[in-house]
């Protein structure tokens, strides 16, 4: 059982996600997005963990033991690492413990506030939705304390996002492709070309998920045909869209 909802304080940077394990496992696609995990309610392990999911390149299976649950919070593409404090190209693909990234202490008060919120003992409300304003509060503070960001970030991730060439982008930012690419990796995780990519594949399954054909989803998402769109979905999520869908 998945739920996600948008995050008031932090607004269009962020949405906040809970789930509970069942049965097997969940395909979680590739998005551009940086999260900070809390996992609870394991049978097999006492207490929680706090962990981050790095931008991915292809899908990730998540599982657990039935009644495992996770609250997250997923930020937009290029908001964590202002809040993690590292490049997103360290965490690419990676699941970090976040102690690994911020000092242990404050970590450990943090998975306290979130147990207290999760056994209904904590000032900060009950539940996932509880540990979801803990989760936003914390970055939030570390959002107001950040370095500014890359200039360039919005641009890049706009440009990208309304299907417009890398050297379309890169010209439009006034940067070379080169420096494109350095700077996408620190705020994206990956490349220019590949952000695109993945940022393609989430077009094409909004459009399939209206009800679009596959043949007109290709065209409006800009593969160059119906077989093209089949390739990269299969390369990025591991299965054909057909099977994504049901």
């Amino acid at each position: 059982m998945y739920q996600e909802w948008g995050s008031g304080p932090l607004g269009g940077r962020a949405v906040v996600w809970s789930r509970t394990a069942g049965a097997g496992t969940e395909r979680v696609l590739p998005d551009g997005c940086t999260d900070v995990i809390w996992s609870y309610g394991n049978p097999a392990a006492a207490g929680g963990e706090l962990f981050v999911a790095g931008p991915d390149t292809r899908a990730h299976l998540a599982e657990g033991p039935p009644g495992t649950r996770w609250v997250g919070l997923r930020f937009a593409p290029g908001t964590g690492p202002a809040v993690l404090g590292v490049p997103a190209h360290e965490l690419r693909d990676q699941r970090v413990p976040l102690a690994a990234l911020w000092p242990g202490a404050e970590v450990r008060r943090l998975a306290e506030r979130l147990a207290e919120g999760t056994d209904g003992t904590g000032p900060d409300g009950t539940g996932p939705r509880g540990v979801g304003r803990l989760l936003e509060a914390v970055a939030l503070d570390r959002l107001r304390r950040a370095e500014p960001s890359d200039p360039a970030v919005g641009a890049v991730l706009a440009g990208l996002s309304g299907g417009r060439s890398v050297a379309e982008v890169a010209a439009a930012v006034g940067l070379g492709e080169r420096q494109l690419h350095r700077r996408s990796l620190a705020a994206f995780g990956y490349g220019p070309k590949t952000l695109a990519r993945v940022l393609r594949l989430n077009r094409a399954l909004d459009a399939a998920r209206a009800g679009t054909a596959f043949a007109e989803v290709a065209a409006v998402t800009g593969y160059a045909d119906q077989a093209h769109l089949a390739r990269e979905v299969r390369a990025l999520t591991g299965v054909s869209l057909g099977r994504l869908l049901v």
